[in-house]
């Protein structure tokens, strides 16, 4: 019997106004319901040893975080590095093996002509750490070839944003609108390149329509985990209120079609859920 290897799912943050964690341990209560996160802060500032530390003490090994490289390096610096890098790596160390993928995030403006300087930056940095890149520029989906090719030899995955759901129909909601000014509307991509894929999927804020637009990644994440790959998949909405719940709504779907998918471990009850 060929064994189903895990799906880990995710959201945006760990924190929420609209999530009833106690203040102090948010990290802890958010991994009771997702064994994933997107570590979009670390893009802003590097944290503190002491923090990072927190993090570790609040999550078991298995728990995955895909933590942002700084914008120093990615934005400002677009991958010139200066040390950066190897710095914040020093500082994520206490986080052990739940650092799942390093996340390069690049601007709308570094695009075919720059690939260059990304296979010299994936090529300096630590083989200890998975790499993972995503893209704005819509070149690179229209001859996706050249960068699929670059990221394929450093062993790094290309993650793609799924905006579809998001953009197929006018906001109805102020936190849509503002979603529609910010999010990137590049085509759909739903390859993976190696044995860990990820995926970032916003819907809307009607929990109806998010799990209407997600219909398709249920069908090639089981692809994936009949391939043998591990997935991991972060659920956004606009306003992220219900995102916990539907990031395990995925996971349950996706099981109903594989059953012999590991479980996620059943949370405390709390009111919001």
């Amino acid at each position: 019997m060929t064994t189903i290897p895990p799906l880990h799912v995710g959201c945006a943050m760990w924190t929420h106004p609209a999530w009833p964690w106690r203040s102090g341990d948010r990290l802890r209560a958010y991994a009771e319901h997702c064994d994933a996160v997107e570590g979009n802060t670390t893009f802003y500032a590097t944290p503190s040893h002491d923090t990072v530390a927190s993090w570790a003490r609040q999550t078991g090994p298995d728990f995955r975080m895909v933590l942002k490289l700084p914008r120093a390096v990615t934005h400002e610096q677009r991958l010139r590095d200066g040390g950066e890098t190897l710095a914040f790596l020093r500082t994520i160390e206490p986080l052990g093996p739940r650092v799942h993928a390093l996340w390069i995030q690049l601007p709308a403006s570094f695009g075919p002509p720059d690939v260059p300087a990304l296979d010299d930056f994936l090529r300096g940095l630590p083989a200890r750490h998975r790499y993972a890149v995503e893209v704005r520029h819509p070149r690179f989906f229209e001859r996706p070839d050249e960068l699929s090719g670059v990221l394929a030899r450093h062993g790094a995955e290309w993650i793609p944003f799924d905006t579809t759901t998001l953009f197929s129909s006018p906001p109805t909601s102020e936190a849509e609108r503002d979603a529609w000014a910010k999010k990137p509307r590049n085509p759909l991509r739903t390859e993976a390149l190696t044995e860990f894929p990820i995926v970032r999927y916003i819907g809307r804020d009607d929990p109806a329509e998010t799990v209407q637009g997600w219909q398709r990644w249920i069908a090639v994440t089981k692809a994936w985990l009949l391939e043998g790959r591990s997935p991991t998949v972060f659920v956004h909405t606009p306003d992220n209120a219900d995102a916990p719940r539907l990031a395990r709504e995925f996971h349950a779907a996706v099981r109903r079609e594989v059953p012999d998918l590991p479980p996620l471990p059943d949370p405390e009850p709390l009111t919001l859920f």
